[in-house]
Formats: structure tokens, C-alpha cells, sequence
């Protein structure tokens, strides 16, 4: 809303994109491969993350072929190439919560926080991107509105496969997560902040307060809810215990 209703400059995208980047980047370093460590061999999460970069590779160059093929002259086109990419975007942080929520609801929960806060900044440049390309405003709306969807569907789907596997299972999951979302926030988000205006002190200052925002988000989250957020074995025995007990 804040894109729809307000200013855009080339400066603001730039800044919010290399801070999406460094929260992703937070979420990777301080979440997902510590959590995976705690419970895999090193070869199985190195696999894991391989695979999870190279999924998010053939992801791209599929969008990225059906451009090409629908051809890119037309607003209209433009507009379901930058939806697409967004749809995927958002796919593939549903797969990464539904696959943390499995392991645990808290741990869940603080890489939920810690997407809202990088998805921010994209939604913002997506927003950017539709108006730049003309897409009238309430196309604009009812396509942001729509994305939930697949957010939402993806993780429903990850948990419900997910919520009854081996512990490694689910920790396999969270490395491939690791290594798509180490693409996108590289490849995808910083190419996109160089492409709107060239980097400056400030735009390295947004990276770092992004990444220290999550760790912030992450520590405060692991402290008021009282787990170890990369111990399944633990969050589940609290979460028996607190079944057990008589307030329950």
C-alpha cells in the first residue's frame, strides 16, 4: 500500500531491496542451517542447499523462457511476467514455513516474522514494478491481494507432508530452503536493487541493518517464547509437557 499510495523513487527501492536481502540473508545464517546442523550430517545439508539453489535456477530460467516465448512488447505481458515471479517468490517462502512450522510451531513462527519483514521491501518493488509497466491500480490491488494464496497453500501443503516425517526429513527440507532463498536474496533481490539505481554507502548500511534486524527478531522471539528454536526434540517437550499439564 505504501508503493500504491505513496512515492517510489529509484533510491527507496534500492535501500528496501538490500534489505529484504539481508534479512533473507539472516534467515539463512541465523535459522535455517543452524537448525539443520543441530540434526544432519554435513554431506546431507550440503546436498540439500545444492539442490535448493539449483531448483531456484531451473524456477528462473523457466520464467524467464515463457517470457521470451510470450514476447515482452505488450503491458499485459509485462504484468503476468512480474506476477509469476512474485507467485514463485512467495511459493517457495510458503515451502521454507510450512517445512520450520513442522519441526515446530515457535520456530514456525520466528521465520514467519522474519519473511514478513523481507517480503515488505519486495512487495514494495513488485508494486513499483506493475505501476511502471502500467497496470491500472485496482488490477494492481486484486493482484497483490492474490498472492496470499500461494504463500499460503504452499506452506499448508509442506506441513501437512511434513508434520508426521523423520526429524531428518524435516530438517533436509529447511537446508533446500537455505540454498533457494541464498539464490533469490543474491541473484534475484540485489541484481534487481542494481538495476533501479547503482549502490551506495547507504544501500551496504541497508543490507547490515537488514541482517541485524532478523537476528534481533529471532533472539527477541527465542526469549520470550523460551525454546530453543533449532531443537525439535525440545520445543516438542514443551509443547507435550504444556498438553499434560492441567490448564490444558
Amino acid at each position: 500500500m505504501l508503493a500504491e499510495f505513496g512515492g517510489a523513487s529509484p533510491r527507496m527501492l534500492n535501500l528496501a531491496l538490500h534489505a529484504a536481502s539481508g534479512i533473507v540473508i539472516g534467515i539463512v545464517a541465523a535459522e535455517l542451517l543452524p537448525a539443520a546442523l543441530d540434526g544432519l550430517a554435513g554431506w546431507w545439508i550440503a546436498l540439500a542447499v545444492g539442490a535448493g539453489g539449483v531448483a531456484y535456477v531451473l524456477i528462473e530460467a523457466g520464467v524467464e523462457r515463457l517470457q521470451r516465448r510470450k514476447g515482452s512488447g505488450t503491458d499485459r505481458t509485462s504484468m503476468w511476467m512480474i506476477y509469476v515471479a512474485v507467485a514463485v517468490d512467495l511459493t517457495a517462502d510458503g515451502l521454507m514455513l510450512g517445512s520450520g512450522t513442522a519441526v515446530s510451531l515457535a520456530f514456525g513462527l520466528t521465520l514467519a516474522a522474519g519473511q514478513v519483514l523481507a517480503d515488505m521491501p519486495e512487495g514494495f518493488a513488485a508494486v513499483a514494478n506493475l505501476r511502471e509497466n502500467g497496470v491500472p491500480r485496482k488490477r494492481r490491488i486484486m493482484l497483490s491481494a492474490s498472492f496470499i494464496l500461494y504463500c499460503v497453500a504452499a506452506a499448508l501443503l509442506a506441513y501437512l507432508l511434513l508434520r508426521g516425517a523423520p526429524d531428518s526429513a524435516k530438517l533436509a527440507a529447511l537446508a533446500f530452503a537455505a540454498g533457494l532463498l541464498s539464490v533469490a536474496a543474491v541473484e534475484d533481490m540485489l541484481n534487481e536493487a542494481h538495476e533501479v539505481r547503482e549502490d551506495t554507502r547507504g544501500s551496504v548500511l541497508a543490507f547490515v541493518g537488514g541482517l541485524a534486524l532478523f537476528i534481533l527478531v529471532s533472539a527477541g522471539l527465542e526469549t520470550v517464547l523460551g525454546e530453543d528454536l533449532h531443537d525439535p526434540d525440545q520445543t516438542e517437550a514443551v509443547r507435550l509437557e504444556g498438553a499434560r499439564s492441567p490448564g490444558c
